[in-house]
């Protein structure tokens, strides 16, 4: 397989852990290990203190799939399938898609959910989300003028990464219906559902909603996790699951037997987890509304609507690129450029998750008033 780099990971790498500031990152503040102890149950504390650190199932360990099936509505705990959620991707994409087969994607996105394909000898459509006065939109209509007869996927992602943006429930129907008119399978990265700022506003999971849906998710966004490198597939579809399984045993074969009661211990305090997270989101959200509000000229605020992204606009005739390395070189301050998505429009990512984001918004704000 010969696949194109990954841009967003490898700027990333190049530059997480040397600044002094992170603008955009995409996790929330990280749970410490005594804080997730803390919340643990009884019966979780005598799975950490008895573990054995040998090989786990495959599929992974029945009590986490038992907790994840929780979030659904129609998902059991053999319905789901426990893999890095990168690895989900990479395992999803090769058990489903052929050489030639035509896929619809959310874009801007997160790059294995349409570059895997791409690696495949796929064509790959993007469904652009696009700037409005009020945040961003899709186009519905898109979806039925770009389908072809050999059309096999769709790829969406709400709440979206890097937008924020989140559809209407009637919306997300009506993708679903779509799918299943043409027979498609419905891949849906969920991976910051929960952190919905209005819980009237999350929308039902694609694998509650669709026979041929497949939702990732894990506990790296919403739970603040990132760490244990846990997530899931869910599908009611089992002949696919299987498929998926017998993929993964050429990737990691199974999971790391501490992450795993750790997830478990996480999915059992889900509510106060989700709760703290979303208290640092509403508050940095509610920072990010007057930084923006102050620099009209300079940048176009797209307010999200949903997640611990946003992704606004740079009012330059700069490239947004040099701006990020200039604030990068005199602020020690990590901003993502949208080019890293190949989304033109000098856009720009903000992470709303983390504890020192008023620390980051000021250096930003030195550097804006030079």
């Amino acid at each position: 397989m010969r696949i194109n780099e990954f841009r967003l990971e490898r700027y990333f790498a190049a530059h997480e852990f040397k600044v002094r500031y992170l603008l955009s990152a995409s996790d929330c503040e990280g749970l410490s290990l005594d804080e997730l102890l803390g919340l643990a149950d009884d019966e979780t504390l005598a799975l950490w203190r008895g573990l054995m650190l040998g090989y786990t199932e495959s599929q992974g360990h029945p009590l986490l799939r038992q907790e994840i099936g929780r979030l659904y509505a129609n998902i059991a705990a053999d319905d789901v399938l426990v893999a890095a959620p990168e690895e989900a991707i990479f395992v999803a994409m090769n058990v489903l898609l052929q050489p030639d087969d035509h896929v619809l994607a959310t874009f801007p996105g997160y790059q294995s959910l349409y570059e895997i394909a791409r690696s495949l000898g796929c064509q790959v459509t993007p469904w652009s989300l696009e700037a409005v006065d009020d945040g961003w939109q899709l186009d519905l209509d898109f979806l039925q003028r770009r389908l072809t007869p050999q059309t096999r996927l769709l790829v969406v992602n709400f709440p979206h990464n890097p937008t924020g943006y989140q559809p209407a429930a009637d919306a997300l129907a009506a993708i679903v219906a779509f799918a299943r008119r043409h027979g498609l399978w419905l891949f849906s990265d969920e991976m910051y559902r929960l952190l919905e700022y209005d819980p009237a506003d999350r929308l039902p999971s694609v694998a509650d909603l669709y026979e041929r849906g497949i939702a990732l998710a894990g506990l790296s966004k919403s739970f603040a996790l990132a760490g244990l490198r846990i997530g899931w597939l869910a599908t009611r579809d089992r002949d696919l699951l299987a498929r998926c399984m017998a993929f993964k045993d050429y990737t990691t074969i199974c999971s790391s037997a501490p992450s795993e009661i750790l997830g478990i211990m996480a999915l059992r305090s889900r509510q106060p987890i989700i709760n703290r997270n979303l208290a640092i989101i509403r508050a940095n959200l509610a920072l990010a509304n007057r930084f923006f509000a102050a620099h009209p000229d300079l940048f176009r605020w797209l307010p999200p609507r949903a997640g611990s992204i946003a992704f606004p606009q740079l009012r330059s005739h700069a490239a947004v690129a040099d701006f990020c390395q200039d604030v990068l070189e005199k602020k020690s301050l990590m901003i993502l450029p949208g080019d890293v998505f190949d989304y033109a429009g000098n856009h720009f990512r903000v992470g709303l998750g983390r504890r020192n984001f008023a620390d980051a918004l000021a250096a930003l704000e030195e550097c804006v008033r030079g």
